[in-house]
C-alpha cells in the first residue's frame, strides 16, 4: 500500500495556511483521501514541508466544512458519508450540477470541450490499468471542468462544497464500485450534448452519468452499513 500522503505537495511560505488548505481540499475532492482515514497535524506537517501551525489552520477550517471529522482533542479523521447522506447530497447535486451543465452548453468553448474530452480519456485509460487515483483525479477533473465552463462562480462554489464532502466517499469505487453503464460512457452523451450546444440534452446525460455510474457505489455503502 503507497502512503496516501506521499501525494500532498510541499508547500511554499507564502500565504502558508491557505495553500495548505488549498492542496489538503483538492486531495478530498481527488479521493486521494478515504473515509475514516487518520490524519496527524505533524505527518501533515512533515509531508508538505511546512511547520504544524499552517496545518492546523487549514485542518480545522475543513472541519467546520465537515470535509474532516475531529472526533476527540487530537483525533482528525476524514469524513464519509452515510448512504442517506451520500443520497441527499446527490439529489442536491442533481440539481445544483444540472443547472452548471446547461449554463455550460450554451456557453463552453471548443478548446474546454476537447480539455474535458481529453479528462475522460485519461479516466478510461486509468481504469484500465487499474489507477484509482487517477481515475478519480480524471473523474473530478470532468467534472469541475463542466463546473467552470458554466460561468457562475457562485454555483460552482456551492457545488465544490458538496464535492468537498463527497470526494472521499468516491474513494470506494475502485476496486469495489467502479462506474458501469447500461450503453455507451454517459461522458460521451455528456460531451455529444456540449457540442451540440444543447442544454437539455447535457443535463440529462450528467444526470444519467450520476444515477447510472453510482448504482454500485450505492451498493457499496449499503453493504457496509448492513455489515458494520
Amino acid at each position: 500500500m503507497t502512503d496516501p500522503l506521499a501525494s500532498l505537495a510541499p508547500i511554499g511560505r507564502d500565504n502558508l495556511a491557505g495553500r495548505v488548505y488549498a492542496e489538503l481540499r483538492d486531495a478530498l475532492l481527488e479521493g486521494r483521501l478515504a473515509p475514516g482515514q487518520r490524519l496527524k497535524i505533524r505527518g501533515l506537517a512533515a509531508a508538505m514541508g511546512v511547520s504544524e501551525t499552517p496545518v492546523r489552520e487549514a485542518v480545522m477550517q475543513l472541519v467546520r466544512e465537515r470535509a474532516l471529522r475531529m472526533e476527540a482533542a487530537r483525533s482528525i479523521t476524514v469524513a464519509g458519508l452515510t448512504l442517506e447522506q451520500y443520497l441527499e447530497l446527490r439529489l442536491v447535486r442533481l440539481e445544483l450540477e444540472g443547472l452548471a451543465a446547461e449554463a455550460a452548453a450554451l456557453r463552453i468553448r471548443p478548446e474546454a470541450i476537447e480539455a474535458l474530452a481529453s479528462d475522460h480519456e485519461a479516466l478510461v485509460a486509468a481504469e484500465a490499468r487499474g489507477d484509482a487515483p487517477a481515475a478519480n483525479r480524471a473523474n473530478w477533473r470532468f467534472h469541475h471542468g463542466i463546473h467552470r465552463a458554466a460561468a457562475m462562480p457562485e454555483l460552482q462554489a456551492i457545488i465544490e462544497g458538496i464535492w468537498l464532502r463527497n470526494g472521499p466517499t468516491l474513494a470506494h469505487l475502485y476496486p469495489h464500485a467502479p462506474p458501469t453503464y447500461p450503453g455507451r460512457h454517459r461522458h460521451l452523451d455528456v460531451l455529444d450534448g456540449l457540442r451540440a450546444r444543447d442544454p437539455v440534452a447535457t443535463r440529462a446525460a450528467l444526470a444519467a452519468d450520476m444515477t447510472e455510474g453510482g448504482a454500485g457505489l450505492v451498493r457499496r455503502l449499503r453493504d457496509l452499513e448492513e455489515n458494520a
